[in-house]
């Protein structure tokens, strides 16, 4: 698989969520995804990183153009040195959250996305990677 192009973007703020999901559009504009494919990148942008943000004390979005010789896709990373997460099954359950949420960030970003990998354990951090293939 080759990586096309990548960009790096920090996630600490309000306005980097933003950020986030005008990069994500443009990148998924790029790669003529469908309108609801391009809805559904950035929805999920927008919960990974408000989670980098609120539950990671920030973090970095790593995006890929990436081609595996028949197809294209958008690679999103979402990288953060927080508390990690100790109990993975249980934050990807709908419905469960640590904070004041709807309890659908993970699980519903997950279910946006044709592939989704998840790496955490406390006192590590979170990255969290997600794919859409065109």
């Amino acid at each position: 698989m080759a990586t096309v192009k990548r960009d790096s973007l920090p996630i600490r703020n309000e306005q980097d969520i933003v950020l986030a999901r005008q990069a994500v559009r443009k990148l998924c504009q790029t790669l003529s995804f469908s309108l609801v494919d391009q809805t559904k990148m950035v929805t999920a942008t927008s919960e990974l990183a408000r989670n980098a943000v609120v539950y990671g004390q920030g973090g970095t979005l790593e995006c890929e153009i990436i081609n595996d010789g028949t197809r294209s896709g958008l690679r999103l990373h979402f990288i953060d040195q927080g508390p990690g997460i100790p109990n993975l099954d249980l934050a990807l359950t709908d419905g469960w959250t640590s904070g004041s949420g709807l309890g659908l960030g993970l699980s519903g970003a997950r279910r946006l996305v044709n592939e989704f990998d998840i790496d955490s354990a406390p006192g590590k951090g979170t990255r969290v990677t997600v794919t859409r293939w065109k």
